[in-house]
């Protein structure tokens, strides 16, 4: 074959097969936090890096497509983005990287440290937004989990693989509760992920919590309030998988999300800037839809594997529990909630839990029969106090006409001395049930 044919033939093969994709792309639109570039194979999740005018580069990540261009969110906005910058694929967005190593660190929500220390050597990936599990191949919750705070302990029993709500307003003891729960737990592994809090918080409850012992089984991911929302929501899901991984090597492991309503506002930023239709309080439907998938990938594993133990603090706007959407949707889907009531804050009653508006909906499977006869008679006591104590304040309550009302005036004292406890005290599951049926009168069995 003479040279001429072979150059025919080569050109045709050449024409066949079709270019490789390109990876990446110029920016055609910005609005400072938006970018819109030339389309490239990318899906929604992907990180790439966005050249700026000062010779720079900033990160975003891909949250969708239409007519051909990709749409990035930036990392931080107001980057000195101009027309035709180049946009630039990087690998890794959808991946986690996990390991021993993130015990005792505190790290962003790029998994960066953020504690001065060497970046954790993790060789580990797990997916970022986890993987769906076979339901009927879960285990159950079966045992109850320590947490060192005598009223949960007693009254509102967490087994491990439980996922609660931590619902109430601003300043009325949320962080206390869980710095108390992170300090006392008897978990093997504790994951919290700091979402949208102040910065000021977050380098207080790392002081606090990050210190002997409790340091070498806990991780922090920390996102302050000042950060893009699309960082606060890649938080979450980083501290997820955190979770997924220690639970699939067989650890029982407590997840603090501090807190859900921060997520919530990150992804009501993200869905309100790609143009989604906002409905209750300007929440669009993505937040609805994020929800039950965030909290669903905690509780239990398969049979043989850990557990994910998760709280989720929840902000009640003007101390409203009941018609908020987030704290709605994520009550119907969590397995209990515990109630901060401002009354009992205001009196100096801490932990401010109010019982009668709380529930524990595993307690009964992982409690014996008396354990939970006594809850329930506490719970009684402290409604028919609280119901009451306004009539009780004016002088119209007479002792004689209703004898359980008359036994929960006379306890009340110590009622009042087993709710209180203070934030270094730590009470063990067991102490906490005796002190309860001591308290109820009640002989355990």
């Amino acid at each position: 074959m003479n040279d001429l044919a072979q150059t025919l033939l080569r050109g045709i093969a050449a024409t066949a097969t079709p270019p490789a994709p390109s990876h990446a792309g110029r920016v055609l639109r910005y609005d400072g936090l938006i970018v819109e570039c030339a389309g490239f194979p990318a899906s929604p999740g992907t990180r790439c890096l966005i050249d700026t005018e000062d010779g720079g580069q900033t990160s975003g990540e891909i949250v969708g497509f239409a007519q051909g261009r990709n749409l990035l969110f930036l990392d931080e906005p107001g980057a000195r983005i101009t027309h035709h910058c180049m946009v630039h694929k990087q690998g890794g967005g959808h991946q986690a990287l996990v390991g021993q190593a993130l015990l005792g660190r505190v790290i962003d929500a790029e998994g960066a440290a953020l504690d001065l220390l060497p970046h954790p050597d993790c060789d580990t990936t797990i997916a970022m937004a986890g993987a769906p599990q076979n339901p009927l191949q879960r285990a159950p919750v079966d045992r109850p989990l320590d947490v060192g705070v005598r009223l949960i302990n007693a009254a509102l029993t967490v087994g491990r693989g439980q996922r609660l709500g931590i619902i109430a307003g601003s300043g009325v003891g949320k962080s206390v509760l869980i710095e108390m729960m992170t300090r006392y737990t008897t978990a093997d592994v504790i994951v919290v992920g700091l979402i949208g809090e102040r910065a000021r918080e977050v380098g207080d409850f790392v002081a606090r919590v990050m210190v002997g012992a409790n340091k070498s089984k806990t991780c922090v991911v920390a996102v302050p309030a000042d950060r893009s929302p699309l960082l606060r929501l890649r938080a979450a899901h980083r501290a997820t998988a955190i979770a997924e991984y220690f639970r699939d090597q067989g650890k029982d492991v407590m997840l603090i999300m501090d807190s859900l309503t921060r997520v919530a506002h990150a992804r009501r930023e993200i869905g309100l800037a790609l143009g989604e239709q906002p409905t209750a309080k300007g929440y669009p439907p993505s937040v609805v839809s994020m929800i039950p998938g965030l909290i669903e990938r905690a509780g239990p594993g398969l049979r043989g594997q850990g557990s994910i133990t998760a709280f989720y603090t929840i902000l009640a706007d003007g101390d409203d529990t009941t018609n908020d959407p987030v704290v709605d949707t994520a009550r119907a889907i969590l397995d209990g909630h515990f109630v901060l009531s401002r009354a009992q804050a205001q009196m100096g009653l801490y932990p401010a839990i109010d019982l009668p508006q709380s529930v524990s909906r595993v307690m009964k499977d992982i409690t014996s029969k008396h354990h939970g006869q006594a809850a329930r008679h506490l719970r009684r006591l402290i409604a028919l106090y609280t119901e009451n104590r306004d009539m009780m304040l004016m002088g119209a309550y007479t002792p004689g006409q209703d004898p359980h009302l008359d036994e929960a005036v006379r306890l009340w004292p110590q009622i009042e001395a087993f709710i209180r406890q203070d934030t270094d005290q730590n009470v063990s599951l067991d102490d906490s049930i005796a002190a309860l049926l001591a308290l109820t009168g009640e002989v355990q069995g």
